[in-house]
């Protein structure tokens, strides 16, 4: 299956709450959400509840678009945390965080994860002073996130600069603003993470 290039907007009503898409839109009163608050398609007047499969599938699909991954990208992540011993939902919160894409998020260096997913992918990200053009790369604590020296004289990483810090930082990175430039302190626990999702419906949906 490949890369969804449709109106992300679309997928924000699809699960019937924001997910944080389109950056800066979608504080203000042209979200697509509030604007449209239906899910989108033609409507049938139905008083069913969602089955227990559908809210499974919702909750995956929320986690899912969020990072902006394919689903093979996100079973991968899924089995990988399965692996792991301790809680499998925990982990798989803990994995999508690690993200180079993510983290580039995080430290406010976009206003979008695919926005800085873009930056990853044509190479203007370094981790420990290398250049990684891998969005799904996973940082380790210590690791030091920066810009390229050439992207930082670029148009676009000034306006990053200029922008300031426009979401607040969690407290497992250490980002220096000025100098364009985040460094893992540890690795995210699950209180770190503010995204509000039921793991326990997507580990039961993969082992169904």
């Amino acid at each position: 299956m490949g890369r969804y290039t449709g109106p992300v907007c679309r997928l924000c009503r699809q699960v019937g709450e924001k997910l944080y898409l389109k950056g800066d839109r979608c504080y203000t009163p042209q979200c697509g959400v509030e604007k449209r608050k239906r899910p989108p398609g033609v409507q049938t007047p139905s008083r069913r509840r969602l089955s227990d499969y559908a809210v499974r599938l919702r909750e995956k699909q929320k986690l899912r678009y969020t990072y902006g991954m394919r689903e093979g990208q996100f079973v991968r992540n899924v089995n990988e945390a399965q692996r792991q011993p301790g809680i499998t939902g925990q982990y798989l919160l803990q994995l999508l965080e690690r993200r180079l894409d993510n983290v580039v998020y995080r430290s406010n260096f976009g206003d979008s994860r695919s926005q800085c997913r873009q930056f990853v992918r044509h190479g203007h990200i370094t981790v420990n002073n290398k250049k990684v053009d891998i969005p799904s790369f996973i940082v380790k604590a210590g690791d030091v996130i920066g810009w390229r020296s050439i992207s930082g004289q670029r148009e676009f990483a000034k306006n990053v600069k200029d922008a300031g810090i426009k979401r607040s930082i969690p407290r497992w990175l250490d980002v220096n603003h000025e100098q364009l430039t985040g460094r893992i302190i540890n690795l995210p626990e699950p209180a770190d993470i503010d995204i509000i999702i039921d793991t326990r419906l997507i580990v039961e949906y993969y082992s169904r």
